[in-house]
């Protein structure tokens, strides 16, 4: 789903940054109140898990692979507005350091791959919470149907813009049914990566997961044949894992993944890839300009083994976005300090 320079124009390149950076504007504010000490932290590794799995492209169909997008993980772990910022400093990232997206399409990217997988992951999230039982169960289950439908969304979106502004001049009708197609089959993978990942987070941790706060799952007891709900505990459940304990499995397994699972990757073009080279999309796409980048195409320039030059590349990668990931977040908790500082709140 990375577009890369060449796919769209300039003016509708320009215009979807703007867009972008009023939408980042609006998330930097809106993540200031949805992170805390406990959030800020995991906002980070959030980044960098993504980062990671991004790397693990998985086999769909006729020669074509995906891989996660992340927005719906992301604003069910740390909530909607921190998502976008998490998923833009993962774009970032790769688009700088490892080629991979248009520098002048990050506009594009950040607007597909960023907002539009949020909004309407988060938005069909709610939807389902409110009418699930409020039980645990219900948070993986809408996390599920909330990541699947957020990539064929953010294939809607392409196509919507690719006909505004595309470079070339290929029958729109082809290109949604084409986009639309694979990426429904990308999004059950996407599902089932989110989906698990929610569900092992609020197996340990609930606390910490964003799409599960206000939910409670009491305990029930039968009296007279009959179920009931028990007395609320008066002192809260012990976490079943530290907040560092936690962090420090998530970084490992980002590790782990980007340094070594990535090696057995499928190699097959993605979905934008593919529907690109069959339909004649990319017939004007441009050298991206980071081509020459040490780290460019996910390997370390100048190392000749693929398995150590894409593990070391992986490695890198998640050590840089979590850093910077980790530095906005912990700058946005610390101005939220601010905020409600007693000489702000007139105390």
């Amino acid at each position: 789903m990375h577009v890369p320079d060449g796919f769209i124009d300039a003016p509708t390149s320009a215009v979807t940054g703007v867009v972008a950076a009023g939408a980042l504007a609006v998330s930097l504010r809106g993540a200031r109140r949805e992170l805390d000490e406990r959030t800020a932290p995991l906002a980070g590794l959030v980044a960098a898990f993504i980062f990671a799995v991004q790397m693990l492209n998985f086999p769909v169909a006729a020669g074509t692979s995906g891989h996660l997008l992340g927005g719906a993980l992301a604003a069910i772990l740390v909530g909607p507005y921190t998502a976008v910022l998490c998923v833009s400093v993962v774009l970032l990232m790769q688009g700088v350091l490892f080629a991979d997206g248009g520098l002048t399409a990050l506009g594009v990217n950040i607007t597909d791959m960023a907002i539009v997988t949020t909004v309407v992951s988060y938005a069909v999230f709610r939807g389902l919470l409110a009418v699930l039982p409020r039980k645990r169960r219900s948070v993986t289950v809408a996390s599920f149907v909330a990541a699947l439908v957020s990539v064929p969304a953010a294939a809607v979106a392409f196509t919507l813009i690719y006909a505004v502004g595309g470079t070339t001049d290929v029958s729109i009708g082809k290109v949604a049914t084409a986009m639309i197609g694979v990426h429904v089959l990308i999004g059950i993978g996407e599902a089932v990566i989110t989906a698990l990942t929610v569900g092992a987070v609020i197996a340990v941790r609930p606390d910490l997961v964003y799409g599960a706060r206000g939910l409670r799952q009491r305990l029930q007891l039968r009296v007279n044949g009959a179920l009931v709900d028990a007395p609320a505990p008066t002192a809260p459940v012990a976490a079943r894992t530290s907040r560092r304990t936690l962090w420090v499995t998530g970084l490992v397994t980002s590790l782990v993944l980007a340094g070594f699972v990535s090696f057995y990757a499928s190699a097959n073009p993605d979905g934008l890839e593919k529907v690109a080279h069959d339909k004649g999309i990319d017939k004007k796409e441009k050298e991206h300009t980071s081509a020459d980048s040490p780290l460019a195409d996910y390997g370390v320039k100048d190392i000749s083994d693929a398995r150590l030059s894409g593990g070391l590349a992986g490695v890198i990668g998640v050590g840089v976005t979590v850093v910077a990931g980790s530095a906005v977040f912990w700058s946005l908790r610390r101005r939220r300090g601010d905020d409600v500082s007693p000489v702000n709140t007139g105390v």
